[in-house]
């Protein structure tokens, strides 16, 4: 039996359309994510953007967000 050989741009909408309907829009998004090539350099931005912070600093920092952001979805009254 000999395969009928496709472009790759056309097997590649092909896949996404089966992954959509198998497996829904988001993780579909999510799946693909895992092979996009980022850019940049984030080991020199990390080193710029927190360059005067210590590692307690950064750790109440982040506390203080998440008890922030857990009061905030506590306030919001709930919807019937």
């Amino acid at each position: 039996m000999i395969a009928e050989t496709k472009p790759l741009a056309e097997i590649t909408q092909e896949a996404i359309r089966v992954l959509f309907r198998e497996i829904g829009v988001v993780n579909t998004v999510r799946f693909i994510n895992q092979y996009t090539t980022g850019y940049g350099n984030y080991t020199e931005e990390r080193r710029e953007l927190f360059a005067n912070q210590t590692l307690d600093e950064l750790i109440d920092e982040i506390k203080q967000r998440r008890a922030k952001r857990q009061s905030s979805h506590s306030a919001t009254p709930a919807t019937a």
